[in-house]
């Protein structure tokens, strides 16, 4: 049976030792829970050796109440147990001094989906370098990566580094949040007193969850529109609609596992899709379908969309499904069929407004170049992304806690 790094802190007060007579902050989730779904604040809170003292929440907030991106969380006061809640999406993004004079010690509690753009990465990187600075603890409990091992897309270039962008990753970059911390604290030669609680009986190859424990474990919404792992599955590619003009599903039950929009031809997108590239469309099956958002892009209109299915057995395949690859491919079908189609929104995307959203969570200008460029072809950006897949494949190596 899996145990996440939450359940073992809690079981075992050895590993809570250290702990004893230190201020104790949390940062959290709504998908911080233990196998029997107790919030990770209230399961910390019941235990009389440890003293909690204050908790953070990122974007979202800790009760996962903000929908849409760009949407802030106030700080306030846990009535419950008596301690500040600070938000790390709101008025700032990296803790205050003050902020961390509130504890000597962070546990770190976020359920990740194993991609580069998924902010709780970047505060994990902030909250690193502010312990670094102010001389405190981060302990990292440990979840698994549900998009598993593999490994997809071209490294984030240097100078493109944002909140969407916490470093030289790819979009699928397979790691754990343990993982990444031990990552982040080398590569950025951090000193600070970092450990992970490493999770116990994780195998990130064994069907039919490949990362996720499908069939032990409850899913819990890490962010409000990541419902469940099939979400998780496609996002490395789906995220990047959110630098478009399609919709990603938002305003629908299954967003970020479709795309369209009310002028576009799904059937002739996933033809063209299948005629230029159909070794990009491996591990999964792809429908047209008929969505109406009820909220965000397209609101109240019908919209033409294709839908990526990766649940059924007989249609997924961990090893070969590449949602970045058949994401770009459909932009670059939209562009075939119409070469004229206004598919890069221009808005600012989390605060930055000198870059278009979708450079900025490609972490470069690639692929949409390769998108745009009428004369590329799937070998091109496959050689770019494949040298990167490799290096980055071999970078991560050291880093890794499980097999």
């Amino acid at each position: 049976m899996i145990q996440f790094g939450l359940d073992r802190l809690l079981a075992d007060p050895a590993l809570r030792r250290p702990l004893a007579g230190k201020r104790v902050a949390l940062l959290a989730h709504p998908a911080s829970v233990t196998r029997d779904l107790t919030h990770s604040l209230d399961a910390l809170a019941a235990l009389p050796d440890i003293h909690l003292s204050a908790a953070f929440g990122p974007q979202h907030g800790l009760r996962g109440d903000k929908q849409d991106n760009m949407v802030e969380s106030p700080d306030f006061f846990d009535p419950v147990h008596g301690i500040p809640v600070f938000s790390l999406y709101g008025e700032v993004r990296r803790p205050t001094a003050p902020m961390m004079d509130r504890f000597d010690v962070l546990l770190v509690d976020l359920q990740d989906l194993g991609c580069r753009i998924y902010t709780f990465i970047t505060t994990l990187r902030y909250v690193l370098e502010a312990a670094a600075h102010h001389k405190k603890a981060v302990w990292v409990l440990d979840r698994p990566n549900p998009a598993g091992r593999p490994v997809e897309g071209t490294l984030l270039q240097p100078g493109w580094e944002s909140f969407v962008g916490a470093g030289p990753l790819p979009m699928r970059h397979g790691l754990t949040m343990g993982e990444l911390a031990r990552w982040f604290v080398a590569t950025l030669k951090l000193d600070v007193e970092c450990e992970v609680i490493t999770m116990q009986g994780w195998d990130p190859h064994a069907a039919p969850g490949y990362g996720w424990p499908a069939g032990e474990r409850s899913w819990i919404n890490p962010s409000p529109n990541a419902p469940n792992l099939s979400m998780a599955r496609a996002y490395a590619g789906t995220v990047m609609l959110e630098g478009t003009t399609l919709s990603e599903g938002r305003g629908t039950t299954r967003p970020l596992e479709l795309f369209g929009a009310p002028d576009i031809d799904a059937r002739q997108v996933i033809a063209h899709m299948q005629a230029f590239a159909p070794r990009w469309l491996e591990g999964c099956r792809l429908r047209d379908c008929w969505f109406e958002p009820t909220f965000h892009k397209h609101a109240g209109k019908l919209c033409s969309g294709v839908q990526i299915h990766v649940e059924d057995p007989a249609h997924y395949d961990h090893a070969t499904f590449r949602p970045w690859r058949l994401q770009a491919l459909a932009f670059k079908a939209i562009r075939h069929l119409n070469r004229d189609y206004l598919l890069w929104r221009d808005f600012p995307y989390e605060y930055e407004h000198d870059r278009l959203a979708i450079d900025l969570i490609n972490g470069s200008e690639i692929l949409r170049e390769w998108v745009d460029d009428a004369t590329a072809r799937p070998g091109d950006l496959d050689a770019l992304a494949l040298a990167d897949e490799r290096a980055w494949s071999e970078a991560r190596r050291p880093f890794l806690l499980y097999p």
